[in-house]
């Protein structure tokens, strides 16, 4: 028996509604937020009791916790975004709207695929996904604590005076494990000062991968990044088919340039329009070395095809004091005592 027409196949019918929940999120995204309220101290969630709440997004909620079955203290990140849900005092579950379930749904399916990717990720310079699972109608990653104090403070306390080995020393450190993000084929997309943390011990980790939903495959449909005005790229603002590798390397151009100016450049979708940035190798000239300075620059190229390609590259340069000259190894042995002293003072 024929018939006179072809119905959809369900993998196109899944694009169809993920597209769909995608546009009504990218919709959303520009009402203003609203406040979630966080689970109660107490709270046990699996077999994690909730201490207290560490910080709020508008993506997600993220928790200190402690895990029934050894004792230690974990970081729980809830799947919450604001534009989509709500919940209200004394409400365990979200509240979300119809007309939003197919977005937070998917959205809630990439928050899960997100822990699933970084579970494999086993590195000391990236933050270490332990657990992730559903529950009261969302879902939620279990990380390692760590503790210690965030290089978005240490910019803040030393600001104007933050040294070039420091610089060299965190950024070579911490480029390790972006190294290994992208050999996984995920991009951060939100790498910034306050997303790389200082560990007691000196060692950089980066953390918060709210944004590494895109794999370099590109063969997904993806939500709007939770991008950081100054800190994103060009391409992560408009052109989605352009983001790959570079895209970070933006980010932490960015990022090193914070660390000597003080402050975020200026953004990015900004300088497309009119670039009024101004040369970081003539403003800091004679502060810092002319490679430093004209590394940063490399990387915060507008064009994506003009940065450096790899993080092995960038990190190849970081090494170097100028072109072919290895920095001195003393360079980056004491990084662990001098953070050790700052975070001792916080």
């Amino acid at each position: 028996m024929g018939v006179s027409g072809k119905l959809p196949c369900s993998s196109t019918l899944q694009a169809q509604q993920e597209n769909a929940a995608e546009s009504r999120i990218l919709a959303l995204d520009q009402m203003p937020p609203q406040a979630n309220c966080a689970l109660p101290a107490g709270f046990q969630l699996d077999r994690y009791r909730i201490e207290r709440q560490l910080s709020l997004g508008g993506f997600s909620i993220v928790y200190l916790a402690y895990d029934d079955d050894d004792g230690t203290a974990v970081a729980i990140k809830e799947y919450l975004p604001n534009s989509l849900a709500l919940r209200k005092e004394g409400q365990i579950e979200p509240l979300v709207p119809d007309e939003n379930l197919p977005a937070f749904r998917y959205g809630m399916k990439c928050f899960f695929e997100e822990g699933r990717s970084l579970a494999k990720l086993m590195h000391p310079n990236v933050v270490r996904v332990l657990n992730f699972f559903r529950a009261n109608n969302t879902v939620y990653m279990v990380m390692q604590f760590e503790r210690g104090r965030t290089l978005h403070d240490y910019i803040q306390k030393h600001r104007g005076d933050v040294g070039e080995r420091f610089i060299r020393g965190v950024f070579t450190r911490m480029l390790n494990g972006l190294r290994e993000v992208h050999a996984h084929k995920l991009l951060h997309l939100d790498i910034k000062p306050s997303n790389i943390y200082l560990r007691t011990d000196g060692t950089p980790v980066l953390l918060d991968f709210g944004a590494a939903r895109q794999t370099l495959a590109l063969d997904q449909p993806m939500l709007k990044p939770m991008y950081t005005p100054g800190f994103a790229s060009p391409e992560q603002l408009g052109q989605r088919e352009a983001l790959g590798p570079w895209s970070d390397i933006y980010s932490v151009g960015a990022s090193i340039y914070a660390c000597i100016v003080g402050a975020a450049p200026p953004r990015s979708d900004e300088r497309l329009k009119h670039d009024t940035i101004m040369p970081i190798s003539r403003t800091h000239a004679g502060r810092y070395s002319g490679q430093l300075l004209e590394l940063i620059e490399w990387s915060l190229r507008l064009d994506p095809l003009a940065r450096p390609q790899s993080v092995y590259t960038l990190q190849k340069a970081l090494m170097q004091k100028e072109a072919g000259e290895p920095m001195p190894a003393s360079w980056f042995t004491d990084l662990g005592a001098r953070l050790k002293s700052f975070i001792g003072r916080g």
